[in-house]
């Protein structure tokens, strides 16, 4: 990489690790970058210099950028402070004009503006204007301090607007727990084409930039505390003891690994309002003992007739597919017969529900597509142990947002009731 900006290479500023993210911004390749990754892996150091390099070539001489923190009052030992470095550490500081009241970094050739604001509330990101141009960068900073995924969605359509080219960075340390609602989110963006999600740790920054003390303390903390090292050096979420499934494996099963398996099973849990019917179909690949699920169908207040014409036509249930189904809806169950469907009601009985907990738990792995099962993949990785009136965790499965884990129980009761106790 021989970037240069007035006399210093660009190589010299960001680490190797984000050589091809940097190659990837430049060609316009996405639009919403998402950067994780544990202490020392130098996320927000890339940020802020990628955002002066970029503002400063000529091309976006029209382009200006806002960077949020949610708390106002962190802005200047945070984001702004990494903003006076970007510019001193590119050797450019006598072209840029750094002001605190109000914070703003000016670049002086054009006047384009970087903007930092505190989100206390989404709707004052409408009141932000530039002198000309259009807000062409913009930066979340430490994600997961936000209020939710509809607060930054606030944010965006506010600010991503009156242009052709936006580049939007999302960085941050990952939260512990995999029920946090910005892991959920980074997840899903991994699915989005317009969206590069890159993931580093200290591992892969220079040692020099980091120091000798950095690397002994992570070393240490690796010795004595193995998963607080996971999580605050290698931006793991180790989760926070509560979740009942550690053996998820949430991502899109290719439909050559479908067309594959021969080992299925299908399961239904009756439902009509609140709560929800849920369908869903699996593999069981017993020799490695990993359980694929890769259809659902969830709906309210829909009649027998209507569902079992869905999973007919939708989901070419033939006469001879077996499907479990709850068996406290004798009646729903006879429905299906008669719609020529072969449902059998799951046998349940004295601790069924722990047996068949238990050996979902003793797998080596529930890889559940969350393009085809969006609601399976939420319902598993939120599903979490009821906790006693300390916050303790207990050892009781809460009876409440299980729908599809009972609809796996039922599908899977012939493996687990003949292997599972």
């Amino acid at each position: 990489m021989k970037k240069v900006i007035k006399g210093r290479p660009l190589s010299k500023c960001i680490g190797k690790a984000f050589y091809s993210v940097h190659k990837d911004i430049q060609s316009g390749r996405h639009t919403y970058y998402d950067l994780t990754g544990g202490r020392g892996s130098l996320k927000s150091s890339f940020v802020s210099i990628e955002i002066i390099y970029s503002m400063m070539k000529k091309e976006n001489k029209n382009k200006h950028a806002v960077i949020y923190r949610k708390v106002g009052d962190t802005l200047e030992t945070s984001v702004f402070s990494q903003i006076e470095w970007a510019v001193d550490i590119l050797g450019v500081s006598h072209l840029w004009k750094l002001t605190k009241s109000p914070m703003r970094a000016e670049y002086l050739p054009t006047g384009q503006k970087i903007i930092f604001k505190g989100l206390d509330k989404a709707a004052k990101s409408k009141s932000i204007k530039v002198p000309f141009g259009y807000i062409g960068y913009l930066w979340f900073e430490e994600f997961d301090e936000f209020a939710g995924e509809e607060e930054i969605r606030k944010v965006q359509q506010s600010v991503v607007r009156g242009g052709n080219d936006f580049v939007v960075f999302k960085s941050m340390n990952p939260p512990k727990s995999r029920q946090n609602w910005a892991n959920d989110y980074i997840e899903k963006e991994k699915l989005r084409e317009d969206t590069l999600v890159s993931q580093t740790t200290y591992l892969t920054s220079p040692i020099e930039w980091l120091g000798q003390q950095f690397i002994d303390d992570a070393e240490w903390l690796k010795m004595v505390n193995p998963k607080a090292y996971e999580h605050e050096y290698l931006g793991i979420p180790i989760g926070n003891g509560t979740e009942v499934f550690d053996n998820l494996e949430i991502r899109q099963i290719t439909d050559e690994e479908i067309s594959r398996f021969d080992r299925l099973y299908r399961g239904v849990d009756w439902g009509w309002f609140p709560d929800p019917f849920h369908y869903g179909c699996m593999h069981y690949d017993s020799a490695r003992m990993i359980l694929y699920i890769f259809e659902e169908f969830r709906t309210n207040k829909m009649r027998n007739s209507e569902t079992g014409k869905i999973l007919k036509e939708k989901f070419n249930l033939g006469r001879y597919d077996v499907v479990t189904c709850d068996s406290a809806e004798n009646k729903s169950i006879a429905d299906y017969r008669s719609y020529g469907i072969n449902a059998r009601g799951a046998e349940k009985g004295p601790d069924s529900v722990r047996y068949g907990m238990k050996w979902l738990q003793s797998l080596i792995k529930i890889v559940i597509d969350p393009v085809r099962c969006p609601e399976t993949a939420k319902e598993f990785k939120k599903y979490e142990y009821e906790l006693d009136k300390d916050g303790n965790p207990t050892s009781v499965y809460p009876d409440k947002d299980n729908h599809s884990i009972d609809m796996t129980r039922y599908a899977m009761e012939r493996v687990w009731k003949r292997k599972g106790r």
